[in-house]
């Protein structure tokens, strides 16, 4: 049987003798800048489309909902070409249910979960007016207003509760989720007594168990562990007369940042679900994912133009136009983004800082870094940009936001325009 290979939708393509030109699927990214400008966030419809495809096919064996996590990346003509693949959705804000009714009152109706630690009355009376397909419950506080929202309404809500496993992941601590010491969530052991409590509203439907140990995880073994609990944690509630009909198994699956080839995520995927429904056998219940980064992280890029070449006693910086309001990840996490030239260099070599012009000396996205020479003027390409990029950019110094752009196959569709100095003035008054 052959091994199947990810394939990045970035490739250098020749060009009669000139430098080779990184490409989107088969556009060129120098043409791409010149007509929309830099910054500018590029995706591949491609390169979505496939790894939908496959979490769909690793998942195959259990009935199961992918409920992409619309915190990841959420602009609307993404969620409307995941919408057209029959995916379901993941929300944490009332934001984030609007913009998935805007795209598919269907998938907004019997494919949305919601989860989140804060949920307002109005939002959760938005849900149910949506009539979405399980609230994922944080605390015994939201269980009782959930009640109250939906007695109000004449309504049923459809109630999984978050339970907090106590299960370490190797990841980022801002995005570790999974431990008794973090906001989320409800220790197992806490959890039973508020199901009793649910079930004795006729205004709440208990209906899940939920999970979600934190993002970034590239070894599945908290998963498998995770999910060992909460199998367990099914059958107990089923002894007590509980009819769980879903477990939401949360994301979290991470991706390979730093990697000089691309992970196989095809290989990755498998090994996920493999971890997660070794667990569940037999329990006969619906599975819900909520993957994000793993869909859209390497599926888009952030396109910026080198300003100017700076050196200070021998110490070597690229200052170019994108900065952390555009791309936050580095100055939050110091995490890293492999960085390449859209023109590919002569084999040459030196390692500099690459930072933006925002007055922050946090403003950077590689320190240190060996990088291809490149000039002023040049095209840089930032990778695996395409999740918690733009969803986490800002106004700061009064800088207008990046235009975004989707690319498929060889058309071109502008999906979010350039900001301007208007748009950041409108509200204020």
């Amino acid at each position: 049987m052959s091994v199947r290979h990810w394939r990045s939708p970035f490739e250098y393509h020749d060009s009669k003798g000139a430098p080779s030109v990184l490409h989107c699927e088969n556009v060129s990214i120098t043409g791409l800048a010149d007509r929309f400008g830099t910054p500018l966030y590029l995706y591949s419809a491609g390169a979505i489309r496939s790894r939908i495809r496959e979490f769909e096919r690793a998942f195959h064996p259990i009935p199961h909902t992918i409920c992409y996590s619309v915190k990841a990346n959420s602009n609307l003509q993404i969620l409307r070409l995941l919408a057209g693949m029959k995916s379901g959705f993941d929300v944490v804000s009332g934001g984030e249910l609007e913009r998935v009714l805007r795209v598919s009152r269907t998938a907004a109706g019997r494919k949305t979960v919601f989860s989140g630690v804060g949920k307002t009355r109005q939002e959760m009376r938005a849900a149910l007016k949506a009539g979405i397909l399980l609230f994922n419950v944080e605390s015994e506080s939201e269980l009782r207003v959930l009640a109250d929202c939906a007695a109000q309404l004449k309504k049923t809500a459809p109630v999984a509760v978050r339970v907090n496993p106590d299960v370490p992941a190797d990841t980022h601590p801002y995005i570790s989720t999974g431990l008794h010491r973090h906001k989320f969530g409800i220790p197992i052991g806490e959890a039973i007594r508020l199901y009793g409590e649910a079930a004795k509203s006729k205004h709440l439907n208990v209906c899940g168990v939920s999970v979600h140990i934190g993002s970034q995880i590239t070894d599945v073994q908290p998963f498998a562990a995770a999910m060992e609990r909460v199998a367990q944690f099914v059958r107990e509630l089923r002894a007590l007369g509980h009819r769980i009909q879903y477990v939401d198994a949360g994301g979290g699956l991470g991706i390979d940042y730093e990697g000089e080839t691309p992970a196989n995520f095809f290989e990755c995927v498998a090994a996920y679900a493999k971890a997660i429904l070794r667990p569940l056998q037999g329990l006969n219940v619906r599975l819900l994912l909520e993957p994000g980064r793993s869909i859209v992280g390497p599926a888009g890029v952030l396109v910026t133009r080198v300003l100017r070449r700076k050196t200070n006693n021998g110490k070597k910086f690229l200052i170019v136009d994108a900065a952390m309001n555009d791309l936050l990840r580095p100055a939050l996490y110091s995490a890293y983004h492999k960085i390449l030239p859209v023109r590919s260099g002569g084999g040459q070599t030196e390692k500099t800082d690459v930072v933006g012009p925002v007055c922050e000396t946090g403003d950077f996205f590689a320190r240190d870094r060996e990088l291809s020479v490149v000039e002023e003027g040049d095209l840089l390409a930032i990778m695996d940009t395409g999740a918690y990029g733009i969803v986490l950019s800002s106004n700061y110094n009064s800088r207008p936001r990046a235009a975004e752009v989707l690319v498929d196959g060889r058309s071109v569709k502008l999906i979010r325009r350039r900001e301007t100095m208007a748009d950041l003035l409108r509200a204020e008054v």
